[in-house]
């Protein structure tokens, strides 16, 4: 009994580690060891030079336009009034980037399933459709970041509002070749703006058309109850020209006009309750006169969308779009009559909104410069071959020693 229990221990001995053993064996392969090290070196570093990536980086700047107006006015009481009003018009504010970040995945997707899409375009805007994309690849460059703030003893209102102003956005793109990776950023920046005022013309064409959806029949509903009470109204200035043809010289003009729709407006001068229906259709006209004319405006508009709404299904560049559907809105105002300053009141609107996206994504988001590129990735692929060939050989020597260690017999 006492022989199996040395044996055993002798064998448990054996199959320890110690470090003796490490040190040994690092003496005895510290050759191979070196070898393999300078192979997984050259392995990783050419594996690198010959299919790693390029990385180009391009910055849109996001442009202000701020400018000051200042109103003094000084009376001869020596006291001066100084209004000063101050306007910052980012090309895009937090909000609208949040909503472009959530939108443009999918006007990517869309895009990359035209059949006409050039071959160098299809891996960006297939990448461009994952919305983890944009939250890695495009990073909003903030005034003031938060760990500043965080720094600020007191922050004013000014600064507090500067942690959400958006400077400028920088734009980091992959290609396996350096021509690639330019042309990549060059392209997802080019969708960026173009596929933004897209979006943001097509928000605009979905409030017209809503608007028009529900506002036409509540209008005409409205024209149709005026003329009713147009026609009451008349017959009622009627029969009071009537009563006072009948009673002439019979009532006096009380200057203290009351309400005609009162109960005790039958017991006023004959006068006083005509002037009062007269005022009420004089009421009614205008009102029917301002129901015509957005009537006009909304027509007006409708012929807008019958033509915009076609080619915004066909047409995905929104800058080019946003030129188009100027010159439908230059052409409806040729159209319309000089005298017709309410139809010429919509189409001012119209024309603002569409000026201010074209503004927002032509001049708002401007390229700083031309963009930059550099291969990366030499350290962790130059480490990863090293790694794997090492760790290779590392197990081959292990296997060697196991295998050329004798086996201890033991006695049944």
């Amino acid at each position: 009994m006492s022989d199996i229990s040395k044996i055993n221990d002798n064998v448990e001995s054996e199959s320890e580690i110690s470090l003796s053993d490490i040190v040994e064996f690092i003496q005895d392969s510290w050759k191979q060891l070196v070898l393999a090290s300078i192979l997984g070196s050259l392995l990783g570093f050419s594996g690198w030079y010959f299919l790693g990536s390029y990385k180009a980086e391009l910055v849109l700047l996001n442009n202000t336009n701020t400018y000051t107006y200042t109103n003094t006015n000084t009376n001869t009481n020596t006291n001066t009034n100084t209004n000063t009003n101050n306007n910052n018009n980012y090309g895009l504010d937090l909000l609208a980037w949040r909503a472009l970040q959530k939108s443009l995945p999918g006007l990517a997707s869309q895009i990359s399933l035209i059949n006409n899409l050039p071959a160098e375009h299809k891996d960006i805007f297939s990448a461009m459709s994952n919305p983890k994309w944009w939250t890695k690849s495009v990073t909003p460059n903030y005034a003031i970041s938060k760990a500043d703030a965080k720094d600020l003893a007191a922050i004013s209102k000014d600064l507090e509002s500067a942690t959400t102003k958006i400077l400028s956005f920088t734009i980091n793109v992959s290609g396996q070749s350096k021509e690639s990776s330019l042309d990549n950023a060059r392209i997802a920046s080019q969708f960026f703006r173009s596929g933004g005022a897209y979006l943001q013309l097509k928000a605009l064409l979905n409030s017209y058309e809503s608007e028009i959806i529900g506002t036409a029949a509540e209008i005409q509903s409205k024209l149709t109850q005026n003329q009713v009470d147009q026609t009451y109204y008349q017959e009622r200035i009627k029969n009071l020209e009537d009563l006072r043809k009948r009673f002439p010289n019979h009532s006096y003009l009380n200057m203290q006009l009351t309400d005609s729709r009162e109960n005790s407006s039958k017991y006023l001068p004959v006068e006083n309750q005509l002037i009062a229906a007269i005022n009420d259709l004089n009421q009614i006209k205008e009102s029917m006169s301002r129901l015509n004319d957005r009537q006009g405006q909304i027509n007006l508009m409708k012929n807008f969308l019958d033509q915009a709404i076609p080619l915004a299904e066909n047409q995905t560049d929104g800058i080019l779009l946003t030129k188009t559907f100027l010159t439908i809105e230059e052409k409806l105002r040729k159209d319309l009559s000089v005298n017709d300053l309410k139809g010429r009141l919509a189409l001012d609107q119209l024309r603002s909104q569409l000026l201010s996206i074209e503004a927002r994504f032509v001049k708002g988001l401007e390229v700083s410069s031309s963009p930059i590129t550099n291969k990366t990735g030499m350290l962790t692929a130059t480490a990863g071959g090293l790694a794997i060939v090492f760790f290779l050989l590392l197990m081959y020597l292990l296997a060697c020693r196991f295998i050329s260690v004798p086996k201890v017999a033991t006695r049944p």
